[in-house]
């Protein structure tokens, strides 16, 4: 009975990343807001009741495609603060890497911010405890990176944060995903005279530099940054 539970224990994880893998598969080549559990059931050779025996739901199934999406972040990211020494230069690796991943993978960037939306108790409802906490351990995983170049900064004496370094990692990511969707549209909205709208060009480059300046301006102590 043990082999036989064991067994089928396998064939049910091995499914299930075959049907997360199609997903991811689907929103790398289609994008997020397209994808139907239809065609990710059809993509694997099932059909999508199937699909539901093993998720909760849509949403459980793109969170953890999520969870791919991040466990490859933060291998982007440790790797981005390994390689260099001053606090400094570690957030700005950091901070650039995170953006080089979301501008090479839009769809992380749609699915992460389409369950960023949802509140939290919805969330709870739709998605299981299981997927929850393998969510969070994804998004923990990259955040504690950069809260960690944080404390490190602080300790060291090159930032200054005046709230909890956890608090502003999470603010940091936040606001990085906003400025990718920035990146991926190209377009900025300015006046060109009182009351004229107008639409001119924004690139990604340009965004990258504008979050890692941002970053760093926010942590260097005033000190330095009028010297």
């Amino acid at each position: 009975m043990d082999g036989r539970r064991k067994a089928a224990a396998a064939r049910r994880r091995a499914r299930e990343a075959q049907i997360i893998a199609a997903t991811r598969n689907l929103f790398d080549t289609k994008g997020v807001r397209d994808v139907q559990i239809e065609e990710i059931a059809s993509a694997v050779g099932i059909n999508r009741a199937i699909v539901y025996r093993h998720f909760t739901g849509k949403e459980e199934l793109f969170a953890l495609t999520l969870v791919g999406y991040l466990d490859e972040l933060r291998e982007s990211l440790q790797e981005a603060a390994d390689g260099e020494d001053s606090p400094t230069d570690k957030l700005a690796a950091v901070v650039g890497a995170f953006v080089d991943y979301g501008v090479a993978h839009p769809a992380f960037v749609d699915c992460a911010q389409a369950l960023m939306i949802r509140p939290g108790d919805e969330l709870l409802d739709e998605i299981s405890e299981g997927a929850l906490f393998r969510l969070g351990r994804g998004i923990t995983s990259c955040l504690t990176i950069f809260s960690g170049v944080l404390a490190k900064g602080v300790e060291d004496g090159a930032f200054e944060v005046a709230d909890d370094p956890v608090l502003l990692a999470n603010t940091l990511y936040a606001s990085g995903l906003g400025a990718l969707q920035l990146a991926r549209l190209g377009i900025l909205v300015h006046e060109a005279a009182p009351g004229v709208p107008t639409v001119g060009q924004v690139t990604p480059e340009q965004v990258r530099k504008y979050l890692v300046t941002s970053a760093l301006a926010l942590l260097t102590p005033a000190t330095t940054r009028t010297a």
